[in-house]
């Protein structure tokens, strides 16, 4: 069975991480969200991948090659407008001539979840599902011992709480209902769409259920969440120096250093050629890539930093995503809040509770203070001893 993974999107909600790569491509636990899903389909013996690609594509393709390197073959097709997921999967009717497996780039899946669809399947159509407390941003599945009857999008049904994680076994007879819905007047064309198509006029399609990992990450600080659940899966890793202390499950990089008088409680996850100074304190739940350089009396916990960032000293860094390339200076320090409202696109979306998320290449002078809920967009200038409010745009100048 060959696997297509749709990973052509942008992810605007995700901004302002996703200003310089698609929304596939944010690590978690210094590893891209797609290779999960990559990783998840080969551990089920699927070896033939088929990558949508779009937004940002050379990163994902750079990356994945041919797939030699993970044992795989891999293909693209590139989806030039990104007009919906049923029109994404229409690129790869002249790729499957069988049943074919479709997921999402940007969920995180194991591969039991992946299991739990190809050994219940039957043929037809199957849509794995999901209970989830939050329904309002997903299409909700509604069946009957297995049967699905409808599934709805934007709405909420009484009784009903599984909801679609967009992960489907299809075969060759679903591009007969997307052509009818690309025929339609909606503008964007979901593959529900064209699989409610299918339930009306009587095709067999049918949901089941999974208990295992599947996490969506809709929204930038979402990443917090995602990448704290994989770090409690991280084993004890060494192949860096440690002069400091670790305690529990602490991986590190090869030609990373973590110098006297540090502090590290696990899960943590540091990359390679790193180098953590003397008396930096690193608490659960952050991710440290590769290249990255922190100076001495900082303090970072549940956090995510992406590669070749240099964090200046006396720091304090809690519940926030510093993408690629930033200089940050001494005395650097994050709010955190709960309960957020975030201003995305004309639309307020609710966080939990996180802190700051900065954009890639930013410089960051010494002395600044980052309150609760603030993004920074990419190429920015915060001049020291500035205390950030609200939201940056792009290439902008801070002062105080």
């Amino acid at each position: 069975m060959k696997a297509i993974i749709l990973a052509a999107g942008e992810g605007t909600r995700c901004r302002p991480l996703t200003f310089t790569r698609s929304k596939v491509m944010l690590p978690i636990a210094n590893k891209p969200v797609i290779e999960y899903a990559v990783r998840a389909l080969y551990g089920n013996g699927i070896v033939d991948i088929i990558i949508v690609v779009g937004y940002a594509k050379e990163r994902i393709m750079n990356y994945f090659g041919n797939g030699k390197d993970f044992d795989l073959n891999i293909e693209y097709v590139e989806q030039k407008q990104q007009l919906g997921t049923a029109h994404a999967i229409d690129q790869v009717k002249d790729l499957v001539d069988d049943e074919f497996l479709v997921l999402n780039g940007d969920n995180l899946v194991s591969a039991k979840t992946i299991t739990d669809l190809i050994k219940r399947h039957e043929g037809g159509i199957s849509i794995l599902t999901v209970a989830s407390a939050n329904t309002t941003e997903y299409a909700i599945v509604e069946e009957t011992n297995t049967k699905v009857k409808r599934i709805v999008e934007g709405q909420k049904l009484k009784k009903v709480s599984n909801i679609n994680t967009g992960i489907y076994i299809l075969n060759p007879d679903i591009f007969g209902a997307i052509r009818e819905t690309l025929q339609s007047n909606l503008g964007e064309f979901g593959i529900t769409d064209s699989i409610q198509n299918m339930v009306d006029e009587g095709y067999n399609v049918h949901a089941y259920k999974t208990n295992h990992t599947w996490m969506d990450v809709a929204h930038s600080w979402d990443l917090l969440d995602v990448n704290a659940r994989i770090l409690e899966d991280v084993s004890r890793s060494v192949n860096g120096t440690i002069h400091g202390t670790t305690k529990g499950q602490v991986k590190v990089g090869s030609n990373s250093i973590i110098r006297e008088g540090s502090y590290i409680t696990g899960p943590v996850v540091i990359g390679k050629n790193c180098d953590i100074g003397a008396n930096v304190v690193i608490a659960p739940s952050t991710s440290i890539g590769n290249n990255v350089t922190i100076e001495p009396f900082t303090y970072i916990r549940n956090s995510v930093i992406f590669d070749n960032v240099y964090i200046g000293s006396q720091s304090t860094i809690k519940n926030s995503i510093i993408a690629e390339n930033n200089i940050i200076g001494s005395h650097f320090t994050t709010d955190t809040g709960k309960n957020l409202l975030i201003e995305l696109g004309g639309n307020l979306y609710r966080a939990d509770e996180f802190g700051t998320i900065l954009g890639d290449s930013n410089i960051i002078g010494g002395n600044v203070s980052m309150m609760a809920g603030t993004l920074v967009g990419t190429e920015c200038r915060i001049e020291t001893g500035t205390v950030v409010r609200k939201q940056i745009p792009n290439h902008s100048l801070v002062m105080q």
